[in-house]
């Protein structure tokens, strides 16, 4: 889509899902690019996120449904402009490198960021070795040139909602990767600094058996 590379700011939605970011958001949303529509999906936070985000600019959705897919799928679903970006309210990835993905979009359907690490990031082992197993899986089975699972991704909003995915908690960036691939999609992977998330603690990687339960969640999409 040639078109891609003259998007404005105005054509770009960021789709945040929050669950207790409450501490996190304010840092996130300052780093927004001006012009982006903002939108958080408030997941049945207790600390008060909701209104954090709207403080702070951003409209907020509420999905009780439990799921990390339920509150995406809901942000998916409420934005109205060309472009869609989805990125984790924790403050682990930067918004500003947001632009950039968006520009690869001149030659791609759905652009991927790959977290590198940055020095003094907490990024737990057990966490590292579930994304690295499941991204080789994806390489090898359904040759997409990834190496992460897509913590921030960035595509157009109305072949995101035709791609169809279904799957309602953890395994939804997965779904999304593997869709894409049979769906014959160009995928690509730019690379994000990655860093410890600024307040909260992850509700997948901040365990061991948080991890197992994201990798159970995905071997069923990939197989």
């Amino acid at each position: 889509m040639s078109e891609a590379a003259a998007i404005e700011p105005a054509d770009v939605t960021v789709v945040i899902p929050c669950l207790d970011e409450a501490g996190s958001l304010p840092g996130v949303l300052a780093l927004i690019p001006h012009g982006y529509t903002v939108i958080v999906v408030d997941n049945n936070s207790t600390d008060g996120s909701a209104e954090v985000a709207r403080a702070h600019g951003a409209s907020v959705m509420r999905q009780p449904v439990p799921g990390y897919g339920s509150a995406v799928h809901t942000g998916i679903l409420a934005t109205t402009t060309p472009v869609v970006c989805v990125l984790d309210g924790d403050g682990s990835m930067d918004p500003r490198e947001l632009p950039a993905m968006i520009a690869d979009l001149a030659g791609s359907d759905l652009v991927v960021g790959r977290r590198i690490p940055q020095r003094g990031c907490r990024w737990p082992l057990h966490a590292r070795w579930g994304n690295a197993l499941v991204a080789a899986r994806l390489r090898t089975k359904y040759r997409l040139p990834v190496h992460d699972i897509g913590a921030v991704r960035v595509t157009r909003t109305r072949s995101l909602i035709d791609l169809g995915v279904t799957d309602r908690r953890s395994g939804y960036p997965l779904e999304l990767l593997v869709r894409a691939a049979v769906a014959g999609w160009t995928v690509t992977e730019r690379n994000i600094a990655y860093r410890s998330r600024t307040a909260g603690h992850s509700k997948v990687s901040g365990s061991p058996l948080g991890t197992i339960r994201a990798i159970r969640d995905f071997w069923k999409v990939i197989g």
